[in-house]
């Protein structure tokens, strides 16, 4: 694991708070501190706090640890403070999380994280056999692809219909694709939250497991485990390609194996953190709902780097340390009805917080996945 010594950075914020804004500064972009609106809930409270901790001003608490994994690492603070260290913030606080995990000083939902992925392979603690029911059987074997589904696709129930959405799209496609047969968790949110021990556990028993099947390439629509594959696992030396499933699906689009009826819709995007700011990946999503005849293509206020983060990341749409009343994902099922009827994403998170939110505000906005969207238009 890479060292990282975020005590020689914490004492150099000032608390300016551009960190809470987008770019053009025009309302709060930090999601915990649009839930909680206290100053110790965006990145210059909390790097206060850690400094005060590790001055031994302040103690330990159970609500000190809530305070440091409401934070979801959706990076917009990285885009918008004004310092040399702006890249370095998330290290900040995922290097203090993993002391705190170190030191036995972690809440007790982010504890129950851990524990299920180390014995079961996901969140919920929910068993093995379950995770691949949707696969009906198309098992990997020397395929060009690996389709990697993630935690969130396997088990919930609403991004599972996405999921296999995109397993119908490479039908279609003919993509030469398979699914593992002991799937289990990328660990992306486990190291974010500190747990890197458990971390190369988890990446090098994947490893072994693709190495030992001959996976080369791997397709996934989860932003979380694209981001770990491509960023955490070459730490481990990793000799893959991996795509997100919206690169895949804009170049079956380009290349006509897919074809595409007209639809008549007014359509918003939802930028998921993994993968816009963590990873730079903005356009080919757009770029597939513009290629679809008759969809209305509408940006909201918030896009591309200053989008509002749904509030699932770092573990939140299991700790729920960001929902309830004021909610980032009730927020921003809010800005997307006032653009549009239809709001698209490219997330399993994502769509499961922004589903549950419009359901929770008795919002009238469809919230789908992109690859549900090409599959309408092609049944059309």
């Amino acid at each position: 694991m890479v060292e990282f010594d975020y005590t020689e950075i914490v004492h150099r914020c000032f608390r300016c708070g551009y960190c809470k804004y987008p770019s053009d500064y025009s309302r709060i972009n930090c999601p915990s501190y649009a839930k909680y609106k206290f100053e110790s809930y965006f990145s210059g409270g909390r790097m206060w706090l850690i400094r005060a901790f590790l001055n031994e001003e302040i103690s330990w608490s159970g609500h000190l640890g809530e305070i440091m994994y409401s934070c979801s690492t959706c990076r917009n603070c990285v885009e918008n403070c004004v310092f040399k260290f702006s890249d370095q913030l998330v290290d900040v606080f995922i290097h203090a999380r993993a002391d705190m995990v170190e030191n036995g000083l972690v809440p007790s939902k982010v504890a129950d994280f851990f524990s299920n992925i180390a014995k079961f392979g996901n969140p919920w603690g929910e068993k093995k056999s379950k995770r691949l029911e949707w696969a009906e059987g198309k098992y990997y074997d020397k395929n060009e692809y690996l389709l990697y589904a993630g935690c969130v696709a396997s088990y919930d129930s609403r991004a599972k219909k996405a999921l296999k959405a995109l397993k119908e799209l490479m039908e279609m496609a003919e993509v030469d694709f398979g699914v593992m047969r002991d799937e289990t968790c990328e660990g992306n949110e486990v190291r974010i939250m500190g747990e890197f021990g458990l971390f190369a556990e988890i990446a090098r028993n994947n490893l072994q497991k693709f190495e030992s099947e001959g996976v080369r390439k791997i397709i996934t629509p989860d932003p979380h485990a694209f981001n770990a594959f491509r960023n955490y696992y070459p730490e481990f030396d990793a000799e893959f390609n991996v795509l997100h499933h919206t690169q895949l699906l804009y170049s079956l689009l380009r290349s006509k194996k897919l074809n595409l009826g007209k639809v008549n819709a007014k359509a918003t995007y939802h930028d998921p953190c993994f993968l816009g700011r963590w990873n730079g990946l903005y356009e080919e999503p757009r770029k597939i709902l513009k290629e679809i005849p008759g969809l209305i293509f509408v940006e909201m206020p918030r896009n591309r780097k200053n989008a509002f983060c749904c509030g699932g990341g770092s573990g939140n749409f299991y700790t729920d340390y960001l929902g309830g009343k004021d909610s980032p994902a009730k927020i921003r099922i809010k800005e997307a009805a006032e653009t549009a009827n239809l709001l698209v994403t490219s997330c399993p998170i994502c769509l499961m917080m922004l589903e549950d939110a419009a359901k929770s505000e008795n919002i009238d906005i469809e919230v789908k996945d992109i690859a549900e969207i090409l599959l309408e238009v092609i049944k059309t």
